[in-house]
């Protein structure tokens, strides 16, 4: 991140008449800039990691074939929680206590399970390359998560 505010102050510096007809680059946690990462992530996820992550090579080495495992592992659990948020959708008319009930438990479990993950995939990771690296992809890997959350929950009533 620093070096990409060295770049931009060298590039204000060196012509600033292309500065000021260029558009301004989004203020971090702007709405902007949260869509950029939204776009960035739904383009690129892996692409989005990797420049974040700032891996040297044999930390990649090391890096890539957990991060594989981890999506392989995640998309299960997505597609489970994915298939109770539609299920809450198609019954949203009728919805029962009963329906309500098994639809948050298995939205419950499925959370339970990508804690578990995270967890997992952190310790695999920090004994891989290290705490501070292995924090960084669990900062990145919940900004997605986050984004993707609001994404669903934006989309999705409250029960009635």
């Amino acid at each position: 991140m620093k070096t990409i505010h060295a770049a931009l102050l060298a590039a204000c510096l060196a012509a600033p008449a292309a500065l000021a007809q260029a558009p301004a680059a989004p203020e971090k946690g702007s709405a902007a800039a949260v869509d950029a990462v939204r776009q960035a992530a739904k383009d690129d996820r892996r692409g989005l990691v990797e420049r974040n992550m700032q891996l040297a090579p044999p930390e990649a080495a090391k890096f890539w074939p957990i991060y594989d495992a981890y999506m392989k592992d995640l998309e299960g659990i997505t597609k489970r929680q994915n298939r109770a948020v539609l299920d809450y959708v198609n019954q949203e008319a009728s919805m029962s206590d009963a329906n309500a009930n098994r639809l948050v438990n298995e939205l419950l479990g499925a959370d339970a399970d990508e804690n578990k993950l995270r967890k997992k995939t952190y310790d695999k990771v920090r004994g891989a390359i290290g705490a501070r690296k292995a924090a960084r992809f669990l900062q990145v890997e919940n900004k997605i998560r986050t984004l993707n959350r609001f994404d669903t929950a934006s989309q999705v009533s409250l029960v009635k």
